[in-house]
């Protein structure tokens, strides 16, 4: 299957986040066009793409601006979800660096579909250059008329403002990320009510992110019909694939949606290191359920991922060969996780520091039996009853990893030390 490049066409140029080189590529024409239809033809354009979100979700992104409340009394926000913090995942980032006014023009028309006329970019902590650059092309588009007071004289007003988090997972959730705008701790909201009747300071907001927002010029100057067939019916457009693990070409990669797990690593990854074997596919960032060497054949989308147990969230795929041992991938992730809980939710703050302890004593030799099905039962508690996700973030895999690979627990406690070396993934300690 051949790269199909639509954000990452022209990554790599010389001054490519530049808005000199943006103009010279077509950019703001979507725009321009857009304030020439009607907001809703605008959101129905997009609708009728097909494209979902690909910040992790995969919901509907034209479905997702339509639940903004008609006639609402209260201003509307856009806030675009920057926070690209999952381990494994690191699209984003290449866009905000190397091509900054793709999603600003993205965010300009999602701001005119949905009445909104103040947006927010909240970038992590950790990305200080992304965040250089990202202002830079926000004064460039209010120097040039492109964001501010009637914008193309359409009588059209935006202002884009950038916000820079503290570098904490949870805010990329996106009420934990409403609470650190406004200044609070950012500790995920329950739901409902949603972010689209009642988000940042109590008002209308959407959230999207940064891919996301990066696709809908091109599907405004291209048109639904080409984007939707591109991938599948129900998984269409390019993916941003993010390989990495061990594989002999980690990197980006854009496809269309529906490409096999084996022809990601086989093609465009160059293989697994070392002509190994592949034991294990982390296909969507650290909170996706594992998959095996029996999944290679599999379609990297939504909805397939889904169905097998697991999610293509935000398409970040670790390969990881056979000289990895499963037992610390478990407890790298779990000791992720409960640094990285807000610590609202008893099930989540105290579920993800068990998890890390006894998955720990395993893989020091110190574990028993009995406390591989008590990992299994710890995180049927943790999923589905917390405010967020972040404990079925933390259960998912490792629930995966137990079930997957229970006699590589087995082999640790019986041997009363681990048995792997891990030359390819190093030790994660």
């Amino acid at each position: 299957m051949p790269e199909v490049r639509i954000i990452r066409n022209y990554v790599g140029f010389e001054n490519s986040h530049t808005l000199d080189s943006y103009l010279e590529r077509g950019g703001y024409a979507a725009f321009k066009t857009s304030l020439a239809k009607d907001p809703d033809e605008v959101t129905e354009i997009v609708k009728k793409s097909g494209l979902r979100g690909r910040g992790g979700a995969g919901f509907p992104t034209g479905m997702k601006w339509s639940f903004i409340p008609k006639d609402v009394d209260k201003p509307v926000y856009l806030c675009c979800n920057a926070d690209e913090s999952e381990p494994g995942s690191f699209k984003d980032r290449e866009i905000l660096e190397k091509d900054p006014h793709q999603m600003l023009e993205g965010i300009a028309i999602a701001c005119y579909a949905i009445g909104s006329h103040k947006s927010y970019i909240y970038i992590r902590g950790e990305m200080p250059y992304g965040a250089k650059i990202i202002q830079g092309a926000i004064d460039e588009a209010y120097e040039k008329g492109y964001l501010g007071k009637n914008i193309f004289n359409t009588g059209f007003d935006l202002d884009i403002s950038l916000y820079r988090g503290a570098g904490a997972y949870i805010c990329g959730e996106e009420t934990g990320l409403l609470e650190s705008i406004e200044g609070k701790n950012g500790e995920p909201r329950p739901k409902p009510p949603f972010p689209a009747q009642v988000g940042l300071f109590g008002c209308p907001t959407i959230v999207n992110n940064v891919e996301t927002l990066a696709f809908v010029p091109h599907i405004i100057n291209n048109g639904p019909d080409w984007f939707a067939a591109i991938g599948t019916p129900k998984n269409t457009g390019t993916k941003i694939y993010g390989l990495s693990g061990c594989i002999n070409k980690p990197g980006l990669y854009e496809l269309p949606l529906g490409i096999t797990i084996r022809e990601l690593i086989d093609e465009y990854g160059g293989g697994v290191v070392n002509g190994n074997k592949v034991k294990a596919i982390s296909p969507g960032g650290s909170s996706s359920a594992l998959l095996t060497a029996d999944d290679l054949d599999m379609p990297l989308d939504f909805d397939t991922m889904a169905k097998a147990g697991s999610m293509l969230g935000t398409a970040g795929v670790t390969v990881m060969d056979e000289t990895v041992c499963m037992v610390r991938v478990a407890q790298n992730l779990a000791h992720f996780y409960r640094d990285e809980s807000c610590g609202q939710c008893v099930q989540c703050r105290e579920g993800t520091w068990w998890l890390e302890k006894i998955l720990r004593g395993i893989e020091e030799g110190r574990g028993t039996m009995e406390q591989i099905d008590i990992l299994l039962d710890a995180c049927s508690q943790m999923r589905g009853t917390t405010i967020c996700a972040l404990a079925d973030g933390c259960a998912m895999p490792v629930d995966s990893i137990v079930r997957k690979f229970r006699h590589e627990f087995e082999e640790h406690i019986n041997l009363g030390k681990c048995p792997h070396d891990n030359p390819c993934m190093g030790d994660w300690n």
